[in-house]
């Protein structure tokens, strides 16, 4: 099966190729002869005649640093009858834009397979959809109420306030048991994003490690162990965490078995959900999760391989 494969993304420009998901999807989709072109979601176009089109570059890749990725002459894609797949793969925040991109690619539904399910990532967002699956969280606030939060800090002591729709781990903070600061920055929040905040009591048990565990298609493919660099509690990757190899918990796999039905059943081909402490669920990513390269790097997979067979068998109607 050789397929065209559309990948909306960030610019080429910007990509680390040492840990980038979508740069390792590419690859592996070059290696098994498949046409990648390339797309920035700010050229969709809705045409008069309802086909949606965008510019576009054929592109090569190669792991190669400084030159890693090759563009053809451009050329102008019917999204629905010039490729076979849609990668949507460009980095949150998720806002009204990231919304109405999933409304645009929503209407090719029927001629090209979008992965992940555009109408289930506007649907899922990661700090929301996560709320399916409360009984693996950790107690959890969703308000802008600064004297709820203050009910809640009195009951759990030091608490974590996060932007609902944020992502890579930005503008998360700690606020002690003691609550300093805490009416200040709710009202740096609240003057800031027009959507409830995030408030968890802080797990201490963060200190071992923020899990990310990969599922393809409902399946676990692997996991890495996040830990927080010198000076921080966050653990994300792009907030100088590191990582390391990691098993699931008995835990863990209940989380997995629970919801990779529902994964698979919404077109979520391609799923990060982060576990704190072998045992709290903290979220679901879909929009453009991470963490293939350092998985396969610790366990010696293939992740992006196990993508692209799921495709395929989805596109084979399988």
């Amino acid at each position: 099966m050789t397929l065209k494969i559309a990948v909306q993304m960030d610019p080429m420009e910007t990509v680390n190729i040492a840990g980038d998901s979508s740069f390792a999807l590419m690859l592996s989709a070059q290696k098994r002869g498949h046409q990648i072109f390339h797309y920035d979601v700010k050229g969709l176009t809705l045409q008069s005649n309802g086909r949606l089109t965008t510019p576009a570059h054929p592109v090569t890749v190669q792991p190669v640093k400084g030159d890693y990725f090759r563009f053809g002459d451009p050329v102008n894609l019917d999204l629905g009858s010039d490729v076979d797949v849609v990668l949507m793969r460009q980095d949150p925040p998720f806002h009204v834009g990231y919304i109405t991109a999933t409304h645009l690619l929503e209407r090719i539904e029927g001629e090209t397979l979008v992965v992940n399910n555009p109408v289930s990532v506007r649907n899922a967002p990661e700090k929301v959809y996560v709320l399916d699956y409360a009984q693996f969280m950790p107690p959890t606030l969703i308000t802008r109420d600064l004297d709820e939060v203050r009910a809640f800090q009195a009951e759990h002591g030091g608490v974590v306030v996060k932007p609902l729709h944020g992502n890579g781990g930005k503008a998360i903070f700690l606020v002690p048991e003691d609550g300093s600061n805490l009416s200040a920055l709710f009202e740096v929040f609240n003057q800031t994003w027009p959507e409830p905040h995030m408030v968890q009591p802080f797990l201490p048990e963060v200190h071992q490690g923020d899990k990310r565990i990969v599922l393809v298609d409902g399946e676990v493919a692997g996991a890495i162990n996040r830990k927080p660099g010198e000076g921080e509690f966050r653990s994300n990757l792009a907030q100088g965490g590191y990582a390391e190899a990691a098993d699931l918990t008995e835990r863990e796999k209940e989380i997995c078995a629970a919801m990779g039905p529902d994964l698979k059943r919404l077109g979520l081909i391609f799923v990060g959900i982060d576990v704190i402490g072998g045992k709290w669920l903290t979220e679901i990513n879909v929009t453009s999760p991470t963490g293939i390269v350092a998985i396969d790097k610790f366990n010696g997979t293939d992740t992006p391989g196990m993508i692209w067979d799921a495709i395929e068998r989805r596109l084979a109607g399988q």
